[in-house]
Parts: C-alpha cells; sequence; structure tokens
C-alpha cells in the first residue's frame, strides 16, 4: 500500500510517519485490495481548543473511498482515533459488500429492496438579490464518476461521512445526487 504523509501547519516527526505508516498499514486485513492511503496532519489555531491535532485519512481501493477525521491533544493520539473509525467503517464496508454478493430474498426483513421507497421531490429556489449575501465559490472539487446504483451511491456518501453524494446512475444513465435527509433517510434526485 502506498501511504502518503503530508502536514499542513505543522512538522511530521521521523517517529510519527513509522507510527501512521505502521497502524495504516494495518488496515489492508479488513478490506483487500487497499492501493493508496493519504494523511495529513494539521493544527488548529484557536486557542480555545484543548484538542488541537488533527488527523485525517482518506483509503483508496477496490473503487472504495473511505474517509474518517479524528483531533486529539497530541498527533499520536488523533492518528488512534482516525484508525479506530476506519476500522469501522471498512468492517461495515466489508460487511455490505459479502451481503451484496450473498443477496436475501426480496420478501426478507433485511432485503434492502424492502421499504425502499423512491420519491421525486422539487424544490423551488427564489432568486436572492444581487445585493444581499451574494454567496461566493470558495472551492472546487473535480473527481471522476462511475456509473454506480443508488444503492452503492447511498453507501460511498456513508463511508465519506457526506450528506450528499453526486454519481452517475447505473439504472438511467443520467446523473444523480442521493442526500440525507433531516429525518435519517436518504433521498435520490435523479435528472430526467
Amino acid at each position: 500500500m502506498d501511504i502518503a504523509i503530508r502536514g499542513r501547519n505543522t512538522e511530521v516527526s521521523d517517529s510519527l510517519r513509522s507510527a501512521v505508516e505502521e497502524k495504516v498499514a494495518r488496515l489492508t486485513r479488513f478490506l483487500d485490495g487497499v492501493e493508496r492511503a493519504e494523511v495529513r496532519f494539521s493544527e488548529e489555531r484557536n486557542p480555545r481548543i484543548s484538542e488541537r491535532e488533527v488527523c485525517e485519512v482518506t483509503v483508496h481501493g477496490h473503487g472504495h473511498i473511505v474517509r474518517a477525521r479524528a483531533t486529539a491533544a497530541d498527533s499520536l493520539a488523533a492518528i488512534d482515533r482516525v484508525v479506530d473509525k476506519l476500522e469501522h467503517r471498512m468492517e461495515k464496508l466489508k460487511g455490505k459488500l459479502v451481503a451484496r454478493s450473498h443477496p436475501r430474498r426480496p420478501g426478507s426483513v433485511d432485503s434492502p429492496l424492502n421499504g425502499a421507497r423512491r420519491t421525486s421531490e422539487t424544490a423551488s429556489v427564489e432568486p436572492d438579490d444581487a445585493d444581499e449575501g451574494q454567496s461566493r465559490i470558495v472551492k472546487t472539487k473535480q473527481f471522476a464518476i462511475k456509473p454506480m446504483t443508488p444503492e452503492e451511491a447511498a453507501l460511498q456518501m456513508g463511508l465519506l461521512g457526506h450528506d450528499f453524494f453526486f454519481f452517475t446512475n447505473a439504472e438511467t444513465g443520467m446523473a444523480a445526487v442521493v442526500y440525507r435527509r433531516n429525518d435519517g433517510d436518504v433521498g435520490l434526485i435523479d435528472a430526467t
């Protein structure tokens, strides 16, 4: 596994680097095919925050991206916390991958088709006055989009810890978004 370690506003010592490589390399036991991991350390500048050391790890493999972020008083404790979160998320992913290869019958209680609802929701957006609080784009991301089912997109959204996920719907071939609703369920917006 290729491990890239970077520090922003903080120094990454050799002892910390070796500890990170050892702990992150152990993640391969939870999921085969882990290709690379990106580890980023940073420090919160707010003096009121007691847990100032931030560690974020992104693991790429088997077409999935698993990300976790943790804070602690020191960098070693932060890497321990983030590895614990990643282990939990990778076990969850592995369980879902195994469940996908052994699907339950359609009438089963745990079947993904049972209780799956699709609703089309439309939202109307009223234009704001140009003078009042006009939003500006402060960050741009680009990423490759692969076709997947809405269920796979919802899984990927959960693994990334995001509230939405943009993807190409394999069933329709069009752009789509899954998002976390306020009631805890997942919604689907499908282009027509």
